[in-house]
């Protein structure tokens, strides 16, 4: 029987010539084998050929690739993190400390007053005290009080104590307001920013998570071929063809 010449290509990459069954049209080459080719062979054409063991060395090193690529990019993720939560400040911060050292003479003794005024301190000073001016006008100074009954002096002093410490609890309450709203601002601030970096964060997930997949479909694809051409060349190399008729 008469065997028939094998078909002789030649390899773009390494320009040998070998046997058409040791060869690999550039057409039926995954894209994203071809773009390492091209990346070192601009040149290259869908048209011609690669040799098997050229080919092999091109999935090794897209393997490789995107294994490299994949821990890559979990590294760079982390330091992104890091990066932005070092680019800004942290916003958590005792706010009323710094509101307080930013107090005026004023606020200060605004602030004391209103405490002590409110206070079961100075609700027992003042009913001693009342008690004490009526005792000394109805008793101790019977013959003659300095504000006998119906005491118009204390009423005098009362209305002036009053019409005193109105305007300075207003201002505490001022204050107080002040400095609620500088915390719940403070409160939205940290609050969206936390919201923020979970949804950020998410999103990294989900687009890691999402080329995780692709690259894991990837790598399995370029291990079914390796696999189909170590199983064609298992066949080629199997129990020897018949003798001669």
């Amino acid at each position: 029987m008469t065997h028939r010449k094998p078909k002789i290509r030649t390899c773009q990459i390494c320009r040998r010539s070998v046997p058409e069954s040791q060869a690999v049209l550039g057409e039926t080459i995954r894209p994203t084998i071809v773009d390492e080719i091209v990346h070192d062979h601009p040149e290259w054409s869908n048209d011609g050929w690669i040799c098997r063991d050229d080919l092999r060395g091109y999935r090794a090193r897209r393997v490789e690739a995107l294994l490299a690529s994949e821990r890559g990019e979990l590294t760079s993720l982390e330091r992104e993190v890091v990066d932005a939560l070092s680019r800004h400040e942290t916003l958590a911060k005792d706010v009323e400390a710094e509101f307080e050292r930013k107090r005026t003479v004023g606020e200060i003794a605004a602030d004391r007053i209103a405490t002590f005024g409110g206070s079961w301190l100075f609700l027992g000073m003042f009913a001693g005290l009342l008690l004490l001016w009526i005792v000394i006008n109805v008793v101790a100074l019977q013959a003659k009080p300095f504000d006998p009954y119906p005491f118009i002096l204390l009423n005098l002093l009362l209305s002036m104590l009053a019409a005193i410490q109105a305007p300075v609890i207003m201002m505490s309450q001022n204050r107080q307001e002040a400095k609620d709203r500088l915390r719940a601002v403070h409160d939205y601030r940290v609050n969206l920013k936390a919201e923020l970096e979970v949804r950020q964060l998410h999103e990294k997930v989900d687009h890691l998570l999402s080329r995780q997949w692709e690259r894991l479909v990837e790598i399995q694809q370029v291990q079914i071929d390796l696999l189909d051409e170590l199983s064609g060349r298992t066949r080629r190399t199997g129990p020897a063809d018949g003798g001669e008729s």
